[in-house]
């Protein structure tokens, strides 16, 4: 339904920097790309070779200022990635969609249709020839356009990625941009300069997760849906998760709306595996910005900053049968671990790895590209929070995008929590085993409007 007609490659506006970039940081990351949507509803000025060369202009523009994302990547000693700035240039693909119109795609659940308006990447070509930023404009019968824009992982991290399209949209507006726009900073010796020894951490997000120890089901093929919280459900399991905090004699910080959210997707997705096997050990990973929690803070650094965290692992009927608390205080743990001294020791952990390859599975697994074989079951989980990207302003000139999310997920266990467009909540886009997924609707859902019961556990 969705056919590509051209393809650009878009280079830099001028010259730019010739230099190789090497990050501690990055070496932990896929050379895959992390898929973004964004969706515009019809506009007057909707001419596709008006937007087209609007965007190809603009992103030449803006390639002059984040010029890292008009190299490669190139694979060096013991799997490592060294980015090369050799401004070979990003891609845009003109695409059309004639079967379907916006409102045709209801939630954007990133599957079938939706997965085909993110560019296809070959991971087949060497890394070496394989873009860092490729776009991909599909414009619909009704007038509605997206843009799907697929980043690579090992070169810049959802925040970096944030303030680059908005960068490009202003371009696109041609409205001026500001000093600190005009000016991000790509020296990764910034980041790999906090690496120290400390022997304080054991570092366990870099060590194998919890395998699966029974039998797989029959059906282990991976769906993904999107479920929804309102406002109140999300007050609601606030209070839920804050209750035990709120009748102890100390003062906690309450949980944040992420602890409770994450912890209550973990709880859910634990009972939707559940099979009889209540000792089976799980844990939640997630992501951390590190440019605030280190010291000096890494103002306007524009490479991948984003450390991997993991809760202690715990049993499936811990984070069943326990309140919500213990779930969301194990998510806390994890967070509250990545602090400027943990960020040093983790550099200098991978500066020691021999086998980045092996690093990359222990964490990213079950990621299509990082193993090879038959799946193996997934006990964990993987969420990663979205909830503070400034994604309305990604606005070319068509007006704010009416939806932003993931384009495309394909890893069994990784959830994305969002804010709502329309500012009413959240939105979570989850992938599990499909013999999983109603199970895990039904206790996401569920579970909310129980009555309030607190377990004495």
């Amino acid at each position: 339904m969705v056919s590509v007609e051209s393809c650009y490659t878009v280079l830099p506006s001028e010259p730019t920097p010739n230099a190789k970039f090497f990050s501690l940081c990055e070496q932990i990351k896929l050379r895959t790309h992390a898929p973004l949507l964004y969706a515009y509803k019809p506009h007057p000025d909707h001419k596709i070779s008006t937007l087209v060369n609007t965007l190809r202009h603009s992103l030449s523009q803006a390639l002059a200022i984040y010029y890292p994302l008009a190299g490669r990547l190139s694979s060096i000693k013991g799997g490592q990635w060294e980015l090369h700035c050799n401004a070979k240039g990003a891609q845009i693909l003109e695409a059309i969609c004639k079967d379907a119109n916006l409102d045709d795609l209801g939630d954007f659940v990133p599957t079938h249709l939706v997965s085909k308006l993110i560019p296809n990447i070959d991971y087949d070509v060497p890394v070496e020839d394989t873009p860092l930023l490729v776009a991909q404009l599909t414009r619909f019968r009704c007038g509605g356009v997206t843009i799907g824009v697929a980043f690579c992982r090992a070169a810049i991290d959802g925040t970096a990625a944030m303030r680059f399209m908005t960068t490009w949209a202003k371009l696109a507006r041609k409205e001026n941009l500001d000093h600190e726009e005009m000016t991000p900073c790509h020296d990764r010796n910034m980041l790999n300069s906090y690496k120290v020894h400390s022997g304080v951490h054991d570092h366990s997000e870099f060590r194998a997760p919890p395998l699966w120890l029974g039998p797989l089901g029959k059906e282990t093929k991976v769906v993904v849906a999107t479920v929804k919280l309102r406002d109140e459900q999300v007050k609601k399991l606030k209070r839920k998760g804050n209750y035990v905090n709120m009748n102890t004699t100390s003062t906690p910080r309450p949980y944040s709306t992420f602890e409770v959210v994450a912890g209550y997707l973990w709880r859910c997705a634990s009972k939707a595996r559940y099979a009889g096997n209540g000792d089976q050990p799980t844990r939640l990973s997630t992501l951390v910005n590190c440019r605030n929690r280190v010291s000096p803070p890494l103002h306007g650094y524009a490479g991948n900053a984003v450390f991997p965290t993991v809760t202690p692992t715990c049993s499936f009927g811990e984070i069943m049968h326990r309140p919500l608390s213990y779930a969301a205080g194990n998510v806390r743990v994890a967070l509250e671990r990545v602090t400027g001294e943990f960020v040093g020791s983790a550099l200098d952990h991978i500066a020691r790895q021999k086998d980045m390859n092996l690093v990359r599975y222990n964490f990213h697994y079950p990621a299509p590209s990082v193993h090879e074989g038959p799946y193996k079951g997934n006990p964990n989980l993987f969420v990663v929070s979205w909830m503070n990207f400034s994604y309305k302003d990604a606005d070319f000139g068509w007006g704010k995008p009416l939806y932003f999310g993931p384009g495309y997920m394909d890893s069994e266990g990784k959830a994305f929590v969002l804010n709502k467009a329309n500012g009413d909540g959240l939105v979570v886009a989850i992938s599990l085993e499909a013999s999983h997924m109603d199970a895990f609707k039904k206790f996401f859902y569920g579970d909310i409007e129980e009555e309030f019961l607190v377990s004495k556990m």
